[in-house]
């Protein structure tokens, strides 16, 4: 039996990774807590793409934005006007549920972008009712998505949660473009909390109101979006792709969507890029797919936009969103602040306003498509085994007394667990046979543990297990950080 999405809401539960908000108030839809485990999952993620793809590179450097800043930030980026879902509210019961969402679940189609107009027609056309309680649904409304607060005491100054991380980046442009003196072609990251007030929370980690983000916003010249000199690292990277006008996926390489014309060399550069991040991360090639965004569903300001989407046990769903945003934001924010964004070229020899391509993805669906794919239910062992990347695993070691009631062994397992401690998140365990700490390990997805015996006390070799294969293997413990660096 397939592993169910409240499955695994379950067992994030019951191992520490994530727990309802406040559950012993009864909750609140759409939040969630990182528990020990989870926000070592988490920050791990975290480090990895901020590792590869900000300290790694020469061409890319961060930023750290304020949650709440002037709201002449959201009105020139469209999100108060325009930030919006459609709602359906029931007659009777006044529940409320996201429109789009309705469709699909009920008439089992594709309804992105779909309008209000559109919706109404489909519920009447399909005698859709309330999902609770059976009655009419009103008519579709629109539903603006922003959380707004008011800053200071006397409550007159609206401001709003940042419903993304994006546009701090783009009113910091010409600050961090002078600061790191950066040149064309370069990226600015960011990763925090944005929130979104959606009107049907569901999915567990999938959709929620308060999430974490990480994006690049890549400033290239307007005339050079098909100039990418590292084209050359991910064009013959085989994907699995659905483009617009196909009903299911197929396996193309990245240099036949170049050849179509459907999106820039830079484009295809980052999407490539992340596309590997997930395969490197350990995801399943056979679960992982990038979807060509339909017409219908384009932001305005998009030239063309891709999805990275893993086969969760409901269905196709994106894990990470890759945006040809071309100059719109920058131009929105130079007109409704005033102020020049654009800037000299000294290449082009030229003043130009850059064209963007923005990769973006949340931490926590990503987070939940890893753990997915890492959840194995060995029949074998007669315990889950989570088999996640050593470079995402929450704790890489367990160091483990065999007995924990002997001195001599549990004060050696511990002056090993104190050498290893402050270069690898370590768990020092002693409860209960070895085996069933093993099992525990194994559900909370350490990928190593090592075994302190009484031969330890004679010939100083410790026993290393290995999570996948079970396999054990004896080394000294002169030898064994090496070993375990190899290892990781």
């Amino acid at each position: 039996m397939a592993l169910s999405i409240e499955d695994m809401a379950v067992f994030c539960k019951k191992k520490g990774f994530v727990y309802p908000s406040a559950e012993i108030y009864g909750g609140i839809a759409g939040f969630f807590d990182y528990g020990p485990l989870g926000v070592e999952l988490k920050k791990n993620l975290e480090d990895q793409l901020w590792k590869r793809f900000v300290r790694s590179r020469c061409d890319v450097v961060g930023i750290d934005g304020s949650i709440i800043t002037n709201p002449k930030v959201w009105q020139a980026s469209g999100h108060v006007d325009c930030f919006e879902d459609i709602m359906l509210e029931c007659t009777k019961c006044h529940h409320r549920f996201r429109g789009d969402h309705m469709i699909e679940d009920k008439l089992n189609i594709n309804a992105e972008g779909i309008s209000k107009e559109d919706v109404d027609k489909l519920i009447k056309e399909n005698s859709i009712k309330c999902p609770d309680c059976k009655s009419e649904l009103g008519k579709a409304n629109q539903f603006n998505l922003m959380f707004d607060t008011n800053v200071g005491p006397v409550g007159e100054n609206t401001a709003y949660l940042r419903p993304e991380t994006a546009q701090l980046i783009f009113t910091n442009f010409r600050l961090v473009q002078e600061n790191a003196r950066m040149k064309l072609p370069f990226g600015i990251a960011q990763t925090g909390k944005a929130f979104r007030n959606e009107i049907s929370p569901r999915d567990f980690l999938f959709r929620v109101r308060e999430f974490e983000q990480f994006e690049i916003e890549f400033f290239i010249h307007p005339k050079k979006t098909d100039d990418c000199p590292m084209i050359n690292d991910v064009e013959a990277m085989e994907i699995n792709i659905l483009l617009e006008n196909d009903k299911d996926h197929k396996k193309a390489k990245i240099k036949d969507l170049l050849s179509k014309k459907i999106l820039s060399q830079w484009h295809a550069y980052w999407l490539g890029q992340f596309y590997k991040f997930f395969l490197d991360m350990g995801i399943n090639p056979a679960n992982l797919r990038i979807r060509q965004h339909v017409k219908d569903e384009l932001a305005h300001y998009a030239r063309a936009c891709f999805d990275i989407e893993y086969n969760f046990p409901f269905g196709w769903k994106e894990i990470h969103g890759n945006a040809d945003r071309q100059s719109f934001d920058l131009e929105q924010h130079a007109k409704h602040s005033k102020k020049d964004l654009s800037f000299f070229d000294e290449e082009s020899k030229e003043k130009v306003t850059p064209s963007v391509i923005e990769p973006s993805q949340g931490i926590g669906r990503a987070m939940l498509a890893f753990m997915f794919d890492a959840y194995e239910d060995d029949k074998k062992r007669g315990n889950i085994v989570l088999k996640l990347s050593p470079k995402l695993a929450p704790v890489k070691l367990g160091i483990f007394p065999l007995v924990g009631n002997k001195e001599e062994v549990t004060k050696l397992a511990m002056k090993i667990y104190n050498g290893l401690k402050d270069d690898f998140a370590c768990q020092y365990d002693k409860s209960g046979s070895v085996g069933r700490r093993y099992a525990r390990a194994d559900e909370a997805g350490i990928p190593y543990c090592i075994t302190i015996d009484f031969d330890t006390l004679e010939d100083d070799s410790v026993t290393i297990r290995d999570r996948d294969t079970t396999k054990q293997e004896r080394i000294k413990i002169a030898e064994l950080r090496e070993k375990i660096i190899n290892l990781l």
